[in-house]
């Protein structure tokens, strides 16, 4: 059995050769670990004992009625951690394990895949080293403390702009150095094949609970589905259950930044142009030599200038709207939420629930709250009156 490696003309395998023998390692394992029953009791197990799933959808009734619309929201933000990352950490955890790899490295943004790849390492007793831009080290500290007291090495990168791009780039060649002894636990459902599909896999357990759930409590299927995308973890693992149901609208949410007009700081997939980086071949935000832009939102999870090649399937069949939402629409609606609901949000997962605000239409709409805001709060506070 051999898995798919596209998305129409996306996707793809884009890399040294030195990684074709061990990124087929990983193709071969998650295949197998499919079928391997032992395998997946252990990996329901932790996420119902460990993770805490299933996470519960939430009628915040307060912002409805400023919608005018029912509003729900996938509760990701209440998984051990803080965020859908853990989905994604536990089964790959397992699976460099099951693979025998004595050594985890991943990379992060925002901080919350860097978190979760220490926990599970911790709970393996799997040694964990992780890499974060400068920039994003500097304004996600709470996320650094949890990953060192939690055992992992916290690497802070300095090259180009100094995010998300740029620790993907130093994971990478730190792979391509000890690929015997290590497993790279990618974060987000982009990068070369098999990445994209594994993440995916790990990460439907979002859609297939909410679909069901949002039935039983509403007896219906929503109007809408929303959630945010930087490289896409989040959102396909709640769009992978409605993708069928074509009487469902599915919305992403970029960061559009300061909203420039120009597309050299963030809305991949609105502003972007087809390219391959990172692996694959998706859209990105890149100049007309071909050569990639700095990005800029004030959400690092969303600080990417790629999106991952199904969510660039996605929008070109136009089964999947992607629109923009700035920096400060976010901010308005992470203080909206928390005054609002008692709710503390992430800064990525807020550019969701302000897209779904002002979506037309006044059927139900269900926002993937994929994080919980604590680490957002200095950053939150520092730019309020600032930006």
């Amino acid at each position: 059995m051999k898995l798919e490696t596209r998305y129409g003309k996306f996707g793809g395998l884009f890399v040294p050769e030195t990684l074709i023998k061990p990124l087929t390692e990983v193709e071969t394992a998650f295949i197998a670990i499919q079928q391997d029953r032992k395998f997946q009791d252990e990996l329901q197990d932790l996420l119902r004992n460990y993770a805490g799933r299933p996470t519960p959808i939430t009628h915040v009734k307060n912002l409805s009625a400023l919608a005018g619309r029912p509003l729900y929201l996938k509760r990701e933000d209440l998984v051990h951690g803080g965020a859908h990352k853990t989905n994604n950490t536990i089964g790959q955890g397992l699976l460099a394990r099951y693979m025998g790899k004595k050594r985890i490295i991943a990379e992060t943004g925002a901080g919350q895949h860097g978190v979760a790849t220490a926990m599970i390492g911790a709970l393996l007793g799997i040694p964990v080293e992780v890499y974060m831009g400068k920039t994003d080290v500097e304004r996600q500290a709470p996320n650094v403390k949890r990953m060192q007291l939690f055992g992992a090495k916290v690497h802070s990168v300095e090259s180009g702009s100094a995010t998300l791009k740029d620790a993907i780039n130093e994971a990478m060649r730190d792979w391509i150095s000890n690929v015997d002894s290590t497993y790279y636990c990618f974060g987000t459902a982009a990068g070369p094949h098999p990445f994209p599909a594994l993440v995916r896999y790990f990460q439907q357990i979002i859609g297939l609970e909410a679909r069901a759930q949002f039935l039983d409590k509403v007896g219906s299927l929503p109007e809408a589905i929303v959630a945010c995308v930087g490289g896409g973890s989040n959102a396909i693992g709640l769009f992978s259950a409605f993708l069928k149901d074509t009487e469902v609208a599915i919305y992403g949410a970029e960061a559009a930044g300061k909203g420039l007009d120009t597309p050299l700081h963030a809305a991949t997939l609105g502003k972007g142009s087809t390219g391959a980086f990172h692996g694959m071949y998706s859209y990105f935000l890149q100049n007309q030599d071909g050569q990639i832009t700095e990005t800029h939102s004030v959400s690092a999870g969303l600080d990417y200038p790629g999106v991952g090649p199904e969510h660039a399937y996605l929008h070109e069949t136009g089964r999947v709207k992607y629109l923009g939402v700035t920096d400060i629409e976010a901010l308005d609606t992470f203080g909206l939420l928390a005054r609002s609901e008692g709710i503390l949000g992430a800064l990525e997962s807020c550019h969701a629930l302000a897209l779904a605000m002002r979506l037309p239409g006044k059927g139900p709409v269900l926002v993937n709250l994929s994080g919980r805001g604590d680490k957002d709060l200095d950053n939150y506070f520092a730019l309020r009156g600032n930006v």
